[in-house]
């Protein structure tokens, strides 16, 4: 991408990427942003959406969140899972948090309409723990994260369905710019940072 502004950090197999305002941003944040495409099969990703879909259908899409972060959305939390979908989500603890971290319970569900999107914020680690571990479903989208105090440093990750985004506590000084668009996030670890 000569001229563009834009490395990519890593190619990975299949369509997972994320890409960086420089080589800088892209060696600090190495380990802090991963993108894990095609973690779910197709399959996992069918079984999570089956299990959400009739909770969120009896939700309307909402344009008015509590901080003002998101608008066209549709979200809950949910802690009881069917034992295959169970079976998912420890699959997830297991690849992005450590032994000795206790999670934050219960899972974080955020539903796009398809212009819905996310404002810039930065998660509370209060109520989103020191990492946070998503999964992309039903369709692709970018997050672009934002340094708060130097705009000019960026990061995005592509999201395709069945994606495994983690960012952990080094992204703290990013801002979240762009959707998780029809994403399941996992609520981190409350961890020291």
């Amino acid at each position: 991408m000569a001229g563009s502004g834009r490395l990519a950090l890593r190619t990975l197999p299949g369509p997972g990427w994320v890409r960086g305002s420089g080589p800088a941003v892209l060696s600090r944040l190495r380990d802090a942003a991963v993108v894990r495409p095609g973690f779910l099969s197709a399959a996992e990703e069918e079984t999570l959406s089956r299990e959400l879909e009739p909770e969120l259908r009896r939700r309307r899409y909402e344009y008015d969140h509590w901080d003002a972060a998101i608008h066209g959305f549709r979200e809950t939390e949910k802690s009881r899972w069917s034992e295959a979908s169970r079976a998912i989500l420890q699959r997830v603890q297991a690849a992005a948090f450590g032994p000795g971290q206790t999670l934050l319970s219960p899972v974080h569900v955020l539903d796009l309409e398809p212009r819905g999107y996310i404002k810039p914020h930065v998660d509370s680690v209060k109520f989103c723990g020191a990492t946070i571990a998503g999964l992309s479903l039903l369709s692709p989208s970018v997050m672009r994260l934002v340094h708060t105090q130097e705009p000019g440093e960026w990061l995005e990750l592509l999201l395709e369905p069945g994606a495994r985004p983690v960012m952990t506590s080094p992204t703290r000084s990013f801002g979240t710019k762009s959707p998780f668009s029809g994403s399941v996030g996992f609520p981190g670890a409350d961890a020291s940072l």
